[in-house]
């Protein structure tokens, strides 16, 4: 991969998500503040396993959105790519402040994930998809119904040095775009993209810490609401090898 081609991938997400603003009926923006955890750990030449926790929270820190406990066993194929297949739980609070019911939502997941160079520059590809289980609420009370949905997800993450000294921050920028599919999915096929930047500054070669700006938007149930995030991001990532 060269850098043009890096160009004309990230230049299509943006095109994409550019083309969905264009659609946009109705949007209603919001300030999120969201913090995660995320544990890769390398066990052998070919096995290792992964463990993230997040959680994000609305109008800045005031009122919560979800969060999100995942794991899952990673096969290297080789040490730039890998398999993963996991599960994941997920509590979702009501967009309606009025409401105290939250939902609850049960994850089956598979990815696959490249990483990848170009001269000093790091990139890293991930396509996950999704089983999902989520609870029916319906007027902040629960019901006996489970709504299933499959999700893909594509994820381009790019990491530039910025300073020929390494212990100085790196520029990271990224997007992910998701498209669900299921029975109950009817107005809603695309589900949403996010675009990320910030900074990157590690620590040691296991703990690392990114923290910028990530912009959230998703398309609602009924296909003509959408939703406008303006994110605060900090990111912990702590990936030992315990294979050396």
């Amino acid at each position: 991969m060269n850098w043009l081609k890096i160009i004309i991938c990230f230049s299509f997400l943006c095109f994409v998500n550019i083309s969905l603003f264009a659609q946009q009926k109705r949007v209603s923006s919001q300030n999120q503040a969201w913090v995660g955890f995320i544990h890769n750990a390398k066990l052998n030449s070919k096995w290792g396993y992964t463990a993230d926790v997040h959680v994000r929270r609305n109008n800045f820190l005031s009122a919560p959105s979800f969060s999100v406990l995942r794991a899952g066993i990673t096969y290297y194929i080789t040490d730039q790519l890998t398999f993963t297949n996991g599960y994941a739980h997920l509590w979702l609070s009501p967009n309606n402040t009025n409401y105290k019911a939250v939902v609850n939502e049960n994850r089956i997941y598979q990815q696959i994930q490249l990483q990848s160079h170009v001269n000093k520059v790091s990139l890293l590809q991930r396509i996950r998809n999704e089983q999902r289980w989520q609870d029916k609420v319906s007027n902040d009370l629960a019901t006996d119904t489970i709504n299933f949905s499959n999700r893909i997800r594509y994820l381009l993450n790019i990491n530039i040095p910025v300073f020929k000294n390494k212990k100085l921050p790196s520029l990271v920028i990224a997007d992910e775009l998701m498209f669900q599919f299921g029975k109950h999915i009817v107005y809603n096929t695309f589900d949403q993209n996010r675009w990320y930047i910030g900074l990157k500054q590690s620590f040691t070669k296991e703990l690392s810490v990114d923290l910028g700006y990530m912009g959230l938007y998703q398309q609602r149930e009924n296909g003509f609401e959408y939703i406008n995030n303006n994110t605060l991001r900090l990111f912990i990532f702590y990936t030992p090898d315990f294979s050396k």
